[in-house]
């Protein structure tokens, strides 16, 4: 009996060898990319949104015969929006023997992920994270393709003081590294112009009623109110700041840039100023993208071009550099621009945009449109 158990324990110790032995077996075919970013929870559509990009632009370069002659094979992960997912996920890919990274999205995820990545020289570029803390850590193989969050905040509290003329505004955030990140960059814009914060304050992710908090905005006499935060708030926070009676200009940055802000605030949201990328609507390079992805998902979001364009810089980037050690990845990509959708790209030392294209959109018609 004893020696059964013994040759049995052996035969499953064996067969347990085998099976990792095959997980871990390299497909000299494939080249397989990791896709990190929200696909649940309360930012999963603007995040679905770019992960349905970065797949049109897989399918597009495995059609015509993949990257350094092999397929490539996204490996799809969902970080839910949480930090501590988001580093799991990060182990989970490098176990998965991916050779660079295209996520996260949330600033929260990305910053986090991105030291695990750099343990062991991955390259991630990341469509979405805006926080300056993603690409101030020093990481040489950290790239994004989003504006930061001080080029974005510079846009809209310069607005609101030299083009709508305000010497006192309000500022709330949903606290998280995006959020924050983008309220404080208003904040000290807004006040080295020679503005006047009136209230600073943050609420919880998941909060829906901001009553109190418009309460003591009316009472601050504040001339206007910037949000830091995502689109899953911003149509609860516009609507309760109207039906109080406040007309005053609603001000947010990217996280707002979604179809379902407009469906929650309504056909007649108006006094409305969003900062986002350029207007690339009726761009003709945009067009085979636009039929594809319609096609495929839907109507598309804010950041599917922003999925799309990540992955093609990657991949040329990968092609240009005939290989794919990560160090001569991130070498192509701190000296080559890249044609993209959204125009011209380039990185600079920290993997920064050279030259930020954000610009300031609003609502007109119940769509977002660039202001005038």
């Amino acid at each position: 009996m004893q020696r059964h158990l013994f040759y049995t324990l052996l035969l499953l110790i064996a067969t347990f060898a085998i099976g990792i032995t095959g997980c871990a077996k390299k497909d000299n075919n494939t080249i397989k990319i990791g896709v990190a970013g929200v696909m649940t929870g309360p930012d999963g559509a603007i995040g679905g949104a770019m992960i349905n990009g970065t797949q049109i632009a897989i399918e597009e370069w495995n059609a015509k015969g993949g990257v350094l002659g092999k397929k490539i094979q996204g490996v799809v992960r969902d970080d839910e929006g949480r930090p501590e997912k988001a580093v799991s996920v990060a182990r989970e890919l490098i176990a998965n023997q991916v050779v660079a990274v295209i996520g996260n999205f949330n600033s929260g995820c990305t910053i986090p992920s991105s030291q695990i990545y750099n343990q062991v020289k991955i390259v991630q570029i990341t469509p979405g994270s805006t926080n300056p803390q993603v690409t101030e850590q020093g990481f040489t193989h950290l790239f994004r393709i989003v504006g930061r969050d001080d080029q974005q905040g510079s846009i809209a509290a310069k607005f609101m003081r030299q083009k709508l003329g305000l010497t006192k505004i309000a500022i709330l955030s949903d606290k998280t590294a995006y959020g924050e990140g983008f309220a404080k960059e208003v904040q000290n814009t807004f006040t080295a112009d020679g503005g006047q914060v009136v209230v600073y304050d943050g609420v919880p992710r998941t909060e829906l009623d901001f009553r109190a908090n418009i309460a003591v905005i009316k009472k601050s006499g504040a001339q206007a109110l910037l949000w830091g935060g995502m689109y899953g708030q911003s149509g609860p926070l516009y609507l309760q700041l109207r039906q109080a009676g406040l007309d005053i200009p609603f001000v947010s940055g990217n996280g707002t840039m979604d179809p379902n802000f407009l469906d929650t605030a309504g056909a007649n949201a108006t006094n409305v100023y969003v900062t986002f990328g350029p207007d690339y609507e009726n761009l003709p390079s945009a067009q085979p993208f636009l039929q594809k992805y319609r096609a495929r998902f839907g109507k598309e979001g804010a950041f599917s071009v922003y999925g799309y364009d990540a992955a093609n810089v990657l991949f040329e980037a990968i092609e240009a550099a005939g290989t794919t050690d990560a160090d001569k990845i991130a070498e192509v990509m701190h000296s080559k621009t890249f044609n993209t959708i959204l125009g011209s790209v380039a990185f600079n030392e920290k993997g920064d945009l050279k030259e930020s294209n954000d610009i300031l959109w609003t609502v007109k018609d119940a769509k977002f449109v660039p202001a005038p």
